[in-house]
């Protein structure tokens, strides 16, 4: 039998409930989202369907309402259809998939699952989303099918971002629906799986809610503020930047409470069970009702002065008093600043000697001490571990990666100095001479396993290539301090960019040629993507605005347009190549990212996609062929009909207004909505495959006897759409959706993308528009009012409105 599906339910409407229905739909799957009748319902409203169906419509509209948003697309809600378990209880057998996302009760899950057991289907799946209670104890007393279908699932909150699913076997699960679920929730929910064992919290929770109670501890003896802390455990160490405290009021106190209770009570052996049990003055803020963003007020708040500047405030826990906000920093931290790797950064924090250096260090050999004591307790190796740590709470390192990056022996040896213990798998590891728990030998990644006492390989989908295990194995073929190019098999290579924020500057455009050159004459075809790491990631932030700047500054207006014109030529000698390329887009992908992406025979787009052309708030304007092929895609997306079959005044002004309104993209999904990717266009939703996908079409192509594209005349909407954008300008000038100088911007873009001075329905080489494109594009480098836009978003990281 081949097992789909096709049919989800979801029973429990809050956040998380909402959410995984919101994910499913966005993975084309119809959901059954099912919810309790209330229990205050008014004599008139008992056989009144929308009353019955009052708290399962409400958790679906704060779904749609969520913000940032738990759909993809607005659109998938229409696969979603809401219930009761009184009334709808029956529309479980049609399902191949039931999650159960009610309240953490062992009855009320118990007697949910005994009627979930009478209506579903036989080798239906059911699985509990429960981060506390044992699966044991919930299935208890039910028959063999009804066991051998079901499981743990642990999703992670937002459900949509966070890329951990905890996969947690029963005793009876068959090991084909732990390899469904395992392959569904990789493949069509785009998830990083990892398999946990039946214990309290699982895996990345209870290594998290340890590391903030032992934290929060720590801070209390050795009398630190909440604003150090945060400095501390921010991205200096790999974390995000709401640290321990920013994390707590994002996720809510008491949330945090209750899974440290949790962990407390059910872990009477763990040998820093003490870790758990937080602070006086964190029961204080409970009953105060201070629990973070959703009541407004928590270790942080914000205020608003009568003239609606906003003050941040900090809780003194000493005083249990707000006070103002003032950033702390230590030696430690201002010099991490200024490393570029994450070890460096490391080096900087754990090793040095100042107070904020020295609570790091404390803190780190504590996680480190206690994550290596799990094992095998909840995980039976140190991958789970880390991975639940890097996709629940995305740091970049797990406890052993940073073990490693620290060095394990130097580590090992500092503690024993300090009195504290090495952990004996950990010191065992170490007296059979391997010094690392990870290591690279010939592009293969491995781990150290403790119960075989030697290395693994780390175990990767089938449908990954990795572009560091490539590189590792030395098939990095050129090579520059802003771009790769690297072998990644079968004839295919990777243009890999690897600047900050892959922003496109010379060296980059060179590479690109370059790249272009050797694919021709070793390759069969190229991928454009890169791995580089944070929520969401960058793809490319577009160009170097610095590099921009410093040519405006200096008035260096033919060397713009000698860029420019480089730019133009590496990316049309991409598109007219030999060979197939596909650009693997993911993240922010902003200006000309987005234009080389556009530029590219297909895009594979991870789900998480922040496109769009967004040069008009630094005062430019798309100069890498952003506004010639965003104008070509509008007009091939209507299939079986050429350009001279369509209003093309239809098509003008939606593509004129995605530049001109700077319009991004929140998913994939809305990139294709605005026009950006199109129908040849895939969408992966599982990040750490989209290079091996891209590669997969690239091949495909090849095996398809690729014939590059003709170059044709573009037909373009001249004067006519010049004309109608003007009406549309003034409209938003009235409306104050545009500043005077937007308005000057937007005219001048118009200009160049319905290609100048001619009459619509004209046709225009190619050439003329990229020609318009720099004209343009210089003609703005010189105005005033476009150099304090640059100056400002490098200042700022903010757009002015001047």
């Amino acid at each position: 039998m081949i097992r789909k599906v096709r049919k989800a339910a979801v029973i429990g409407s809050g956040i998380m409930g909402g959410g995984i229905a919101a994910l499913l739909a966005g993975a084309g799957v119809k959901v059954q989202l099912l919810d309790i009748v209330p229990f205050d319902l008014k004599d008139e409203e008992k056989n009144d369907r929308a009353a019955r169906n009052r708290l399962v419509k409400t958790g679906l509209d704060a779904a749609l309402a969520s913000s940032p948003s738990l759909f993809f697309n607005k659109k998938d809600a229409g696969l979603i259809s809401i219930g009761n378990l009184d009334d709808d209880i029956e529309t479980l057998s049609e399902c191949d998939w039931i999650i159960e996302v009610v309240v953490e009760n062992l009855k009320i899950k118990r007697e949910l699952f005994t009627k979930i057991e009478k209506v579903r289907k036989p080798g239906a799946i059911v699985s509990s989303n429960t981060s506390g209670i044992p699966l044991k104890d919930i299935c208890e007393g039910f028959s063999k099918e009804f066991k051998t279908h079901f499981m743990g699932t642990h999703f992670f909150n937002p459900v949509r971002y966070m890329h951990l699913l905890e996969l947690i076997p029963g005793a009876d699960t068959l090991p084909e629906i732990l390899e469904f679920i395992a392959a569904f929730g990789e493949k069509n929910l785009g998830k990083g799986i990892v398999w946990a064992k039946d214990t309290p919290n699982f895996v990345g929770n209870r290594i998290g809610i340890h590391g903030i109670g032992a934290i929060m501890k720590a801070m209390v003896e050795d009398q630190m503020t909440i604003p150090e802390v945060d400095a501390i455990f921010g991205p200096a160490l790999g974390r995000p930047k709401t640290a321990i405290f920013k994390t707590v009021d994002l996720v809510g106190l008491d949330t945090v409470i209750h899974v440290c209770k949790n962990s407390y009570e059910l872990c009477p052996d763990d040998e820093q069970r003490d870790a758990l049990i937080l602070p006086e003055f964190v029961g204080k803020m409970a009953e105060k009702n201070l629990l973070g963003n959703k009541t407004r007020a928590g270790f942080y708040k914000t205020d608003l002065t009568p003239e609606w500047k906003k003050l941040r405030k900090v809780l003194n826990p000493s005083t249990m008093e707000y006070e103002d906000l003032v950033r702390p920093s230590f030696p430690c931290i201002d010099a991490a600043k200024k490393k570029g790797t994450l070890k460096e950064k490391v080096d900087c924090v754990l090793k040095g000697d100042d107070k904020g250096a020295k609570f790091a260090w404390k803190m780190a050999a504590n996680s480190f001490q206690y994550a290596a004591n799990r094992v095998p307790e909840i995980a039976d190796t140190i991958i789970e571990i880390d991975n639940s740590m890097k996709w629940g709470y995305n740091f970049e390192m797990g406890p052993f990666e940073l073990w490693d990056a620290y060095g394990v022996t130097a580590a090992a040896e500092r503690m024993e100095q300090e009195n504290l213990e090495v952990p004996a798998n950990v010191k065992l590891m170490l007296e059979y001479g391997n010094t690392s728990f990870y290591k690279l030998e010939k592009g293969i990644k491995y781990y150290y396993d403790f119960a075989l006492a030697s290395y693994k390989q780390v175990p990767v989908s089938k449908n990954m290539v990795s572009i560091a295990a490539a590189k590792g194995n030395n098939k990095t073929v050129l090579e520059n301090n802003s771009a790769s190019l690297v072998d990644i098999g079968d004839g295919v290579f990777c243009i890999e960019f690897h600047t900050k924020m892959n922003a496109l500057n010379e060296e980059i455009m060179d590479s690109i040629g370059k790249a272009l050159d050797y694919v021709d004459n070793n390759g069969v075809g190229l991928v454009v993507g890169n791995e580089a790491g944070g929520m969401p990631g960058a793809f490319s932030a577009g160009a170097d605005l610095s590099f921009i700047s410093k040519l405006c500054h200096d008035k260096k207006y033919a060397e713009i347009d000698a860029f420019l014109k480089k730019g133009h030529d590496g990316i049309q000698k991409a598109k007219y190549a030999a060979f197939p390329v596909v650009a693997a887009p993911y993240g922010l992908v902003l200006g000309g990212g987005c234009e080389i992406c556009l530029s590219a025979d297909k895009m594979v787009a991870h789900s998480e996609l922040y496109m769009g052309l967004v040069e008009i708030g630094v005062g430019l304007l798309p100069a890498g062929g952003g506004t010639l092929n965003l104008w070509k895609k509008y007009i091939n997306a209507l299939p079986g009909k050429t350009a001279k079959d369509i209003d093309l005044a239809k098509l003008f002004v939606p593509a004129f207004m995605k530049i001109a309104m700077a319009a991004v993209s929140m998913s994939a999904a809305q990139a294709a909505g605005n026009g950006f990717l199109g129908q040849a266009d895939r969408i992966v939703f599982n990040r750490d495959n989209l290079i091996g996908e891209a590669k997969k079409e690239v091949l495909k192509m090849v095996d398809d006897g690729y014939v590059p594209p003709a170059k044709q005349p573009l037909i373009v909407m001249g004067n006519a759409g010049q004309g109608m954008v003007n009406a549309e300008i003034y409209n938003m000038l009235n409306g104050k959706f545009m500043s005077d100088y937007d308005a000057f911007l937007a005219r001048r873009i118009a200009y160049v993308m319905s290609g100048g001075d001619i009459k619509v329905g004209s046709s225009v080489d190619e050439d003329t528009i990229l020609k318009l494109e720099r004209e343009a594009f210089v003609d703005f480098c010189k105005e005033e009012k476009t150099i304090a836009r640059i100056d400002h978003m490098l200042k700022t990281g903010k757009p002015l409105r001047n």
